[in-house]
């Protein structure tokens, strides 16, 4: 099995601005997709925090609006697709969000 890593693009929403009953909506949905995905969930991830980006020419600029990252286990692309169905950060709908998929390769030594 292979292990693919899930950036969430998108400005993340803070939890504290949220009633009670919001927040644990959306904690439920996390929860929820994490029993889904079971064991092939390796590495729940964190929210990012403050950001930039170093640019090769020795400049910065603004990171992409990414919020957070997981890695999963599956057999491929596809089963990586399939396993963010019901996944809470897609819940909105509106095209805010996206979850990108990225396979994990070794590094060629």
């Amino acid at each position: 099995m292979a292990q693919f890593m899930l950036v969430y693009r998108g400005e993340a929403t803070d939890l504290t601005a949220m009633s009670p009953e919001e927040g644990k909506a959306v904690l439920d949905r996390w929860q929820a997709w994490m029993g889904k995905v079971g064991d092939a969930l390796k590495d729940v991830g964190a929210p990012f925090g403050e950001s930039t980006s170093l640019v090769d020419d020795g400049s910065t600029a603004a990171a992409a609006a990414s919020s957070g990252y997981s890695i999963i286990e599956a057999n491929d692309l596809d089963h990586a697709r399939e396993l963010t169905s019901g996944h809470a950060y897609l819940s909105e709908g509106k095209g805010n969000y996206a979850v990108d998929i990225f396979a994990l390769k070794p590094v060629p030594l």
